[in-house]
C-alpha cells in the first residue's frame, strides 16, 4: 500500500516537474521543485483536510487544553512531518523485529501499528526501549484490511513467542488505534492472565467518525456506535479495564469525536496539541509511555525506567 503511494506521488511529481520543465521551458531546479513542491501542497492539503472532518463531529476541547494560533500551527506542522515521514520513510523501511536485553526484569513490549500502518510506525520510540533495555518486538499484522480478531490471533502467535524468547511471564501491549483496539480484542480471546499492561494511543475506543471513509472489515469495526464495539465493550470487566492505559490527544484528526478514546475504568492520559499520527513520535507523549511502561511491577526492585 505505501509502495503504491509512493509511486503515485513520484509519477505525480515527475509529470508536474516535466510539464515545468518543457511546457514552461525552466530550468531543471525549477523543475525538481515543482514536483516536489506539488507533493507537499498535496500532501498538506490532505492533512488539512483531515483536521477539518474531524471538528464536523468533534467533542468540546476542555479550557485548559484550547490553543492559541501559534500553539495550532505547531500542531498542524508536527502533524503533517510526522504523515510525511511515516508514509515516505519509515514505513516503506519497517520491519516486524524483536530485540530481546537478558538482564531486563520488567516484561517485554509488544508494539502494535494502527490502521493502514506497519513496524515503520514506532521509530520514535524504539530508541528509548533500547536506551532502557527493555525486550520488545513488533509485529506487522497483515491483511491491511482484515478484521481485528483475525488480527488478535497474530498478536497471541507473537505475545508467545516474545514470552518465549525473553523467558517472561507477561508482556506489555502498546497499541496505536487501531493497535488498540487489536489488544482490547485479544484480551477477550486469550485472557489476561499474560498481560501486565495494556497501552493505547489515539485508539478510537467508542468509534470514529471517519472511519466511514475506510474501507476493509477493520474500518467497518472501527465505525461509532458499531456491533462490534459495543460487543467488545460487553465482554469486559471493571479488572481486565483497570488493565488498560488509554492516552489520547483533544486535537486527534482522526478519532473523532477525540473523547472516543476515553474509556470507563482505564487510567485516561489527556493530551493536547497533538495529532493522530503524532502520538507517536511526540516528546510528552512517548515521555507517558515510558512512564506507563515503568510503572508495571519489575521481577525485582532496583529496576527502572530511563526516558
Amino acid at each position: 500500500m505505501l509502495e503504491l503511494v509512493l509511486a503515485l506521488q513520484a509519477l505525480g511529481a515527475l509529470g508536474i516537474g516535466l510539464a515545468v520543465l518543457y511546457w514552461l521551458e525552466a530550468s531543471r531546479w525549477t523543475a525538481l521543485a515543482a514536483g516536489l513542491g506539488s507533493v507537499v501542497l498535496v500532501r498538506a492539503a490532505i492533512n488539512a483536510n483531515n483536521f477539518r472532518m474531524a471538528a464536523r463531529c468533534a467533542s468540546p476541547t476542555p479550557e485548559e487544553f484550547r490553543l492559541r494560533p501559534l500553539a495550532s500551527l505547531r500542531l498542524f506542522l508536527e502533524e503533517f512531518a510526522a504523515s510525511m515521514m511515516y508514509s515516505s520513510w519509515h514505513g516503506v523501511r519497517g520491519v516486524a523485529r524483536t530485540r530481546i536485553y537478558p538482564e531486563c526484569m520488567l516484561p517485554p513490549v509488544l508494539l502494535l501499528h494502527g490502521y493502514g500502518c506497519n513496524s515503520g510506525y514506532w521509530r520514535r520510540l524504539l530508541p528509548r526501549l533500547e536506551a532502557a533495555r527493555i525486550s520488545h518486538a513488533t509485529l506487522d499484522m497483515e491483511p491491511i484490511t482484515g478484521d481485528i480478531d483475525g488480527f488478535a490471533r497474530q498478536v497471541e502467535e507473537a505475545v508467545e513467542a516474545l514470552r518465549c524468547a525473553s523467558g517472561a511471564g507477561k508482556v506489555i501491549l502498546v497499541g496505536h488505534s487501531m493497535g488498540g483496539l487489536v489488544g482490547r480484542a485479544w484480551m477477550r480471546a486469550y485472557g489476561t492472565a499474560r498481560l501486565a499492561r495494556l497501552i493505547t494511543l489515539g485508539s478510537p475506543h467508542a468509534g470514529t467518525g471517519l472511519a466511514a471513509l475506510g474501507i476493509g472489515a477493520n474500518a467497518r469495526q472501527m465505525r461509532r456506535d458499531g456491533d462490534w464495539l459495543r460487543a467488545l465493550g460487553a465482554s469486559e470487566t471493571p479488572a481486565s479495564r483497570a488493565l488498560i492505559t488509554s492516552i489520547y490527544t483533544h486535537h486527534d484528526n482522526i478519532v473523532s469525536p477525540q473523547t472516543s478514546s476515553e474509556l470507563a475504568g482505564a487510567r485516561n492520559l489527556a493530551f493536547g496539541g497533538v495529532g493522530h499520527v503524532a502520538l507517536g513520535r511526540n516528546p510528552r507523549v512517548l515521555d507517558a509511555v515510558m512512564d506507563e511502561i515503568g510503572r508495571c511491577a519489575p521481577v525485582r526492585e532496583g529496576v527502572g525506567v530511563s526516558r
